[in-house]
């Protein structure tokens, strides 16, 4: 079981399929500054490898974790700069 991770805001993604949860974490996450912390739900299973892959590619910003809960996937970004 995933720590609770304290987000800043929450992204409701749920029902949109690849590439939109990708696409509205980048417009998500630019709208937050450094240190605060984006939870993503999403309900596509592509999310976890897009959001990841997504994140691995971006420099500034960090995923912190992502798991499944139920039939809701969430994932928390982290913009680092």
């Amino acid at each position: 079981m995933s720590t609770e991770i304290d987000a800043t805001e929450t992204l409701d993604v749920k029902g949109l399929n690849c590439p939109m949860p990708v696409v509205k974490t980048k417009q998500a996450i630019d709208d937050l500054d450094a240190g605060e912390v984006l939870e993503v739900l999403a309900t596509d299973s592509g999310s976890m490898s897009d959001i990841a892959g997504w994140a691995d590619s971006t420099p500034r910003v960090e995923l912190l974790d992502q798991h499944e809960d139920g039939d809701v996937f969430r994932h928390y970004v982290r913009r680092t700069e």
